[in-house]
């Protein structure tokens, strides 16, 4: 899972893999380390709600997805979806969650095995 976090902007990418342990178990997570043992966890989980949101805590950031929203993502070729979570300081948290695919071109010390066929690669096009 690939997060990209500008401002209070959150995205996550997710491989063929994740989207099936996402469909299989609920959830799915990773986590980038530092020294000392110090770590950012960033996960998703399926949940009882009825919107896409965010929390953060314990040094944990995790994006809830609604259960139909996930069913239909996993199930289909929906490449993502998208929400604003609004905030109590009248601002709001823009998330985009999609689905992986591989570069037109390929890029040095990346794996891109369990990423998603791009899709003009998928038709014939040429970039």
């Amino acid at each position: 899972m690939k997060v990209r976090i500008k401002g209070n902007t959150l995205r996550l990418r997710l491989s063929k893999s994740e989207v099936a342990k996402i469909g299989n178990e609920g959830y799915v997570e990773d986590a980038i380390r530092f020294a000392g043992d110090a770590q950012l966890k960033y996960a998703m989980k399926v949940s009882d709600i009825d919107a896409l949101s965010a929390t953060m805590a314990h040094c944990a950031i995790t994006v809830h997805l609604p259960k139909a929203l996930a069913k239909t993502w996993v199930e289909t070729e929906q490449v993502g979806f998208e929400a604003h979570q609004p905030l109590d300081n009248g601002e709001s948290l823009y998330i985009l969650v999609e689905k992986d695919f591989q570069c037109l071109t390929a890029r040095p010390n990346e794996d891109e095995s369990d990423n998603y066929a791009h899709p003009s690669v998928e038709v014939g096009h040429k970039c």
